[in-house]
């Protein structure tokens, strides 16, 4: 089973869509903007795209600055915002046999079907 934490407005998150059907890969959409992941949910991302929770996070929104997080906030502390504010988690996300790649660029996710 794959999975596609997927934005509709974003480009890249749109042309990792449109690539892995180009493939033959027919995801499950989840539109996380709107269907939260749980805690438990980003922890299982992290692990499984080896990264720490600031390193998913996309830094440059302006909820970012606006929450006072910075490179030096904790891992608690990133964890619970993108929990409450997932348009911090870095995009797309697409999971295949419990592990995962962001699509920047898109053709990177194609990995995980190697």
């Amino acid at each position: 089973m794959t999975t596609i934490y997927h934005n509709p407005r974003c480009s890249k998150s749109r042309q990792t869509l449109q690539l892995l059907e180009e493939n033959n890969i027919q995801p499950d959409i989840r539109l996380y903007l709107q269907d939260t992941p749980s805690l438990e949910e980003i922890k299982t991302l992290l692990t499984q795209l080896s990264m720490t929770p600031l390193e998913l996070m996309r830094t440059k929104e302006v909820i970012f600055k606006e929450l006072g997080l910075s490179k030096n906030s904790t891992d608690e502390e990133c964890l619970q915002a993108m929990h409450s504010n997932p348009v911090l988690i870095e995009r797309p996300i697409v999971i295949h046999n419990n592990k995962a790649k962001i699509g920047r660029p898109p053709e990177d996710v194609l990995a995980l079907f190697k």
